[in-house]
This record gives structure tokens, C-alpha cells and sequence, in this order.
């Protein structure tokens, strides 16, 4: 399967955004590419929100899903994008949404691990999800899906593994900072490379996050990557042939000794 990754800088403007997503999947699909990955916030940017973020989400949500599956039918491609559900509280969800190429929502991952680090606080503003780990199947690939901050969480990632994923799709609006962009490389790498799959991870770009969208193999190769581009689309071929050597000559996940619940098990 021929992956992109979509790298943009969303802001206020739902329609906006959108016309920007069109535009990179037309980009991806001319490239051949069956699946694109856009950022998490690409609905909206929750910092551009003025007034209820509730009442902002709960105009906004449903015709962003709408208008996303249009863009993946039109096109002839499957696309991942974040936004902001509503939940019925206050506080929405961070939610990604999984669509196929015929415009179908095959899934949609609630975002578990808020961002309450680095004197930033999401939780005070978004409910962590609570519907577990998501993996699907499109084409050829099992997708599992997650975002940003919950690439720093290694089990979650095993989990999707474990669940029979070949890629792992990280959405994110990966802050700047000291040492930030070393650390999501180095994570983005380090999944890939633990788990033995595939990392496709799509970046916000502009003001205060990093870009750096980046395609990651099973060997913790990375196969193609943006830097801090504002927009732009970077191209991949995944497939399950690759996992599969990988794991022929590194089967870490065979070798282990501990088991989910963390007791030692005997070896093979």
C-alpha cells in the first residue's frame, strides 16, 4: 500500500482546513497513494477558538465527517485526520477518524493520553477517550491508530502490535521546545523499531509545534520525512512483506518473556 503523510497548519476555519486536506489528498492520490494521514487538530485548531470550545465542536464535528468522507470518496482514497467530538460534556474528545477510499468511516480512536506535561494541561479542556486501542483493517495493511502524546507510552503501541497491526498512524501537534523534535524522532523510531511495524506520523506544522511529519519502517528506517515545511506531503510504500522479513530475522515480539499482565513466562 502506498502511504502519505499530509503535513499542514490548521487553523479556525473548519471549510478552510478542509480545502487544504483536498488538496493534499488529490496530491497523494496523483502520487498513487491509497491511504493519507493527516494531523491531529486538523478539523480546527483548539488554540483559535474563541468563546464555547463545547458549542464550537458540537457546529463543527459532524460536518467535518461529512466533508472528510466527500474528500476520500472524490479522490479514491483512505484517509486518518483528528478533531474535536463532542462528549456531551464540556470537554470533547480528541478523536481520530478513520475513512475508506469509497468515503465509508471504517473506525474512530478517542485520543487516551492527554498532554498534561510541559506546564500544558489538555485535560482541562478534552475528556481522554475511552473506548481502548483501534486497529483496522484497509486493503493489504492492518491500521492501528493513536496520537501524539500517546506515542510516549510504549505499552500502547505494543498493544496495537499485539492486536495485529502493520502500521501504526500518528496524527500530532507535537509542541516546540528543547529537545522536542529529538524526541519525537527518537519515539517515533523507537515504536517502530520495538514493535517491528511500520510508524507513518503526520505533524501539525507552524507557530508553536514542530512539523517533521516522517514514514518509519519496521527497522526503524525512516523511509521519508518533511521538516518544518507549512505544507506538503511526503510518500511511502508500506507494505506487509516488509514486517514479516523483519520480523523473520528480529522476532522480538516471539523472544519476549513478559506477558501483558507483566508475569515472566517461560521460553520457547
Amino acid at each position: 500500500m502506498r502511504v502519505s503523510v499530509g503535513q499542514f497548519r490548521p487553523g479556525g476555519n473548519v471549510p478552510e482546513n478542509l480545502a487544504v486536506m483536498g488538496e493534499l489528498a488529490g496530491e497523494a492520490r496523483a502520487a498513487g497513494s491509497e491511504l493519507i494521514i493527516f494531523p491531529e487538530e486538523s478539523m480546527l485548531a483548539i488554540g483559535t477558538v474563541e468563546g464555547s470550545l463545547q458549542e464550537a465542536v458540537e457546529a463543527s464535528w459532524s460536518s467535518f465527517v461529512q466533508q472528510l468522507s466527500f474528500v476520500a470518496a472524490q479522490q479514491g482514497i483512505a484517509v486518518v485526520a483528528g478533531g474535536y467530538e463532542p462528549s456531551g460534556e464540556a470537554r470533547p474528545f480528541n478523536t481520530l477518524v478513520l475513512i475508506d477510499p469509497t468515503g465509508r468511516i471504517v473506525d474512530t480512536y478517542r485520543k487516551l493520553h492527554l498532554y498534561d506535561a510541559f506546564s500544558y494541561s489538555e485535560s482541562a479542556r478534552i475528556k481522554p477517550g475511552d473506548g481502548g486501542i483501534k486497529v483496522a483493517e484497509l486493503g493489504e495493511v492492518r491500521v492501528g491508530l493513536m496520537t501524539c502524546y500517546d506515542l510516549r507510552f510504549p505499552e500502547q503501541a505494543r498493544a496495537i502490535a499485539d492486536a495485529g497491526a502493520d502500521l501504526i498512524c500518528v496524527p500530532a501537534a507535537w509542541f516546540k521546545g528543547e529537545h522536542k523534535i529529538e524526541h519525537w524522532e527518537t519515539l517515533l523510531r523507537a515504536r517502530a523499531i520495538e514493535n517491528t511495524v511500520w510508524v507513518a506520523a503526520a505533524g501539525t506544522s507552524g507557530g508553536h509545534t514542530i512539523g517533521h511529519s516522517a514514514v518509519i519502517d519496521p527497522m526503524g528506517i525512516t523511509q521519508g520525512q518533511l521538516e518544518d515545511e507549512e505544507r506538503g506531503i511526503v510518500t511511502v510504500d508500506v507494505t506487509r512483506r516488509r514486517v514479516d522479513d523483519v520480523r523473520e530475522f528480529l522476532p522480538v515480539l516471539r523472544n519476549r518473556r513478559f506477558a501483558p499482565n507483566h508475569t515472566i513466562v517461560d521460553p520457547l
